[in-house]
């Protein structure tokens, strides 16, 4: 039987991580504050902590999948129940996209107390942390990634951006900067088309077909939008914090982003419009509003 693990935040996203843990035979100790997120784990054999304290004095290697940068912050540094006052913990792997900032900022705090930091956030979605096809960025020193290689294999591919704190949140920030481009881009093009009289299925298709092929054409649009469900899996308030990150990362070191910047004000519109919760489709509606077209099949 594995050694066991901990898992702190088992959602949307960290709850099929978990579940492929259990699948691949690990044990785990798991914390959320849903009970909603936790009882199906509980109902296949994880123990239940009440606290991430209480999963980092149980495993010594402890798993986070958090939403936002300042929620990590607090799980792992809290005075009072978070991971760094585990009594067990060595290793903290962070499965979340917080940016370099905090990662630097967490890894510093941890590292005084002996407890190792491993950026490792991801990409793929919720349909791929349920088919173990994420792709799994990973910043930590060499020796560290081969150790943990196997266990983090199970969520997906691995890729070693680097051995400094923040380098695989670099990574996931430029990702989910143009994944977002892609989805507002592709809303004001597939406007413009429907608006002079183009089919969507249609244009989606002579894209697909050509030079302006991109995620969003490709996966988004033809799963969510043109079939009208907006379903994608991806929140807009998500979304806009990876954006918002990236802006603010890059403009930390000097580096324009000129495009960057009004994708970031495209989702704040799609926020203030439709709400953090909505899926992050929801871009398309605003161009379908501002245009007085249906995007559809």
């Amino acid at each position: 039987m594995a050694d066991l693990l901990g898992f702190v935040g088992v959602g949307r996203m960290g709850g099929p991580m978990a579940n492929r843990l259990i699948d691949a035979g690990y044990r785990l100790c798991v914390y959320d504050v849903s009970n909603e997120a936790t009882g199906p784990l509980v109902a296949r054999g994880a123990e239940l902590a009440a606290s991430p304290a209480e999963v980092a004095s149980m495993a010594e290697t402890v798993f986070m999948s958090l939403p936002t940068p300042d929620v990590v912050r607090e799980v792992a540094l809290s005075g009072n129940g978070g991971l760094i006052n585990g009594s067990t913990v060595r290793t903290v792997i962070d499965l979340s996209t917080t940016g370099p900032g905090v990662a630097t900022e967490v890894a510093g705090k941890l590292a005084e107390r002996k407890i190792a930091w491993v950026d490792s956030p991801v990409s793929g979605g919720v349909s791929g942390a349920k088919a173990g096809t994420l792709a799994v960025m990973v910043s930590c020193p060499k020796p560290a990634y081969r150790t943990l290689g196997p266990v983090l294999k199970v969520f997906g591919k691995l890729f070693h951006a680097g051995e400094k704190p923040g380098l695989a949140q670099t990574a996931k920030l430029a990702n989910n900067l143009l994944a977002a481009t892609a989805m507002v881009a592709t809303s004001e093009a597939m406007a413009m088309g429907v608006k002079a009289g183009l089919d969507a299925k249609v244009l989606i298709d002579i894209i697909n077909a050509s030079s302006g092929r991109n995620s969003a054409s490709q996966d988004k649009f033809p799963r969510a939008i043109l079939p009208r469900t907006f379903d994608f899996g991806f929140a807009t308030g998500l979304s806009y914090k990876d954006v918002r990150l990236c802006v603010e990362e890059a403009e930390a070191m000097g580096v324009p982003m000129v495009v960057g910047g009004a994708v970031r004000e495209m989702l704040a519109v799609t926020r203030a419009r439709f709400g953090a919760g909505s899926d992050f489709t929801f871009i398309a509606k605003v161009l379908e509003e501002w245009a007085g077209v249906e995007i559809k099949g």
